[in-house]
């Protein structure tokens, strides 16, 4: 007799779990657990558990289990790593017997159910959790996250790192001299020539057909910033990236009109109304939200529909690990206005159980398999657990005061 209350999944189950069957269905879940997973849009499914991971290196990951054994994975902020890790834990309150696959609903309730919003570790928490539900609901429909956005834009990433390696040819680097980079409130002649005559050698190396483009930090005050717009226009940078905090938006909009080269900023700003004012105000042409701290892959599609309006790109930024990269590839992959790829040369072999598909051309190919297209070795992520890096503090040799780093 058949029982007329069969779904999908158990009928898929029972293929495998027959009478003859030499698993369990615990051994069976465990097994299928980061693979694509047979669950029709009707199917049952519920968050059962979230744990989080502090590497020793201050990456922070944070995994989301299900009834039904399918499991996402995303990543947080690695500065305050344990209190991003703590602070997941505590949306389990929330999410624990709720079905993952309401990700734009859950982004919502986590963002708007605390009082004090947005910020580094709020917006962080909420970001790699967004991620992990995003992987959970590409597995559960066996596709990868941008089919969930509309599909592919384009056929491959552009990626910038190690110039030369698997043919990437773009890069940038810190201005500087060789003995320290810029930091104090106005630099003196000699120190701007020499960073001038520094990025003008490499210039000459490379040759115009590599993209280099010169990351201030925000740690460079903005007397001294102004300086060195003007000092390096001559050898035509890709872009000046984070040319003072992000603090005022207005400071970096009046220095943005008086330069012809685009200004890109992004890795301290959070959500789309972070994002807002430096549309409006023209502070920055090339916009670098971080998946792992401006809002997961929810918000980066917002800001960058935003971002469409105003013909400005996207080139996310990505100092962290593979979930990062993932998340990242899949926004790229969905959007019309990606630019480039920070980082995205890293292959993450220590922490994936299976390689990524490799640069070639200085693109990657897009992620194809379910849900973010990568999947976490938790042996191998275990081993790395650890303390989180010391706080880190940087002085002035000249006077001992505390400057930015």
């Amino acid at each position: 007799m058949f029982d007329t209350q069969l779904t999908r999944r158990s009928w898929l189950q029972s293929l495998f779990l027959g009478p003859a069957a030499a698993f369990s269905m615990s051994t069976f879940a465990a097994r299928r657990c980061d693979a694509a997973a047979a669950i029709g849009p009707n199917d049952s499914i519920k968050v059962t558990k979230i744990e989080s991971f502090v590497l020793k290196n201050s990456w922070v990951f944070v995994k989301i289990s299900t009834d039904a054994g399918v499991t996402g994975w995303g990543e947080m902020l690695k500065d305050d790593a344990k209190a991003c890790a703590a602070g997941a834990l505590e949306v389990s309150d929330y999410l624990a017997g709720k079905d993952p696959r309401q990700v734009a609903l859950h982004w919502q309730a986590i963002h708007r159910g605390a009082f004090y919003r947005g910020g580094p570790i709020k917006t962080a928490i909420l970001s790699g959790i967004d991620q992990a539900l995003w992987d959970i609901t590409g597995k559960c429909y066996g596709v990868p996250v941008h089919r969930l956005l509309g599909g592919p834009t384009r056929e491959r990433i552009r990626v910038y790192g190690e110039v030369g390696k698997n043919g990437v040819n773009a890069m940038k680097v810190q201005p500087g001299t060789n003995t320290r980079k810029a930091f104090k409130y106005n630099e003196g002649t000699l120190f701007v020539e020499e960073v001038c005559e520094r990025f003008k050698a490499l210039r000459e190396k490379l040759g115009k057909g590599v993209d280099v483009g010169v990351e201030f930090h925000g740690a460079i005050q903005p007397p001294t910033a102004m300086r060195l717009i003007k000092a390096l226009e001559p050898y035509d940078p890709w872009f000046y990236e984070e040319i003072v905090q992000p603090l005022n938006v207005d400071v970096m909009a009046e220095m943005a009109a008086k330069t012809h080269i685009p200004i890109a900023t992004g890795e301290r700003v959070f959500t789309k109304w972070g994002f807002r004012e430096i549309l409006e105000k023209r502070a920055a042409t090339i916009l670098q939200p971080d998946v792992c701290y401006a809002g997961g892959i929810t918000e980066l599609r917002l800001i960058a529909g935003m971002a469409e309006s105003y013909y400005t790109p996207l080139a996310p930024h990505n100092p962290q690990g593979p979930c990062s990269l993932a998340a990242s590839l899949q926004i790229g992959a969905a959007i019309p206005n990606f630019m480039i790829q920070e980082r995205g040369d890293n292959e993450y072999e220590d922490l994936l159980a299976k390689p990524l598909p490799p640069v070639s051309g200085g693109h990657r190919p897009l992620l194809t398999e379910p849900g973010l297209g990568i999947r976490i070795d938790e042996n191998k992520l275990m081993a790395q657990v650890g303390e989180p890096r010391p706080y880190r503090t940087q002085y002035d040799g000249d006077d001992g005061s505390v400057v930015d780093w």
